[in-house]
């Protein structure tokens, strides 16, 4: 599995990217892996102010639609609109092209009680 250093990790599998006050977030390569071929987002939230744990969309999969959450509590300022009509990107890129939301961090101190790298690979590899 392909677990990038330079990012914050959670125990349901999402990862935060921070540059400066703002933050990208996805689902981690293994997520991806285990849900299958994805074949839809779905994000109602921008312009929305959400809280830590706090559901910002879902993902659907072949076999399953599974709700994704918030690493960080933030403001939702943008979806990945290439995810509307290709979704299949988390499957092929989940670090890069396949970011899911870009948000603006409410509480930087949230990010410090994420997963690092090392932990996360410990957390899948349990």
């Amino acid at each position: 599995m392909n677990v990038p250093a330079n990012l914050k990790y959670t125990k349901d599998h999402e990862w935060l990217k921070v540059e400066g006050e703002h933050a990208w977030i996805g689902i981690t390569d293994h997520a991806q892996h285990e849900l299958g071929d994805i074949v839809f987002i779905e994000v109602e939230t921008v312009g929305e102010i959400l809280g830590k744990h706090e559901s910002f969309g879902t993902i659907e999969a072949v076999k399953t639609v599974s709700d994704i959450f918030m690493p960080v509590g933030g403001e939702v300022l943008e979806f990945n609109e290439a995810l509307t009509t290709k979704p299949e990107i988390i499957n092929q890129d989940p670090y890069d092209k396949g970011w899911i939301i870009k948000i603006k961090v409410s509480d930087a101190g949230e990010i410090a009680e994420l997963l690092d790298a090392t932990q996360y690979e410990e957390l899948i590899n349990a």
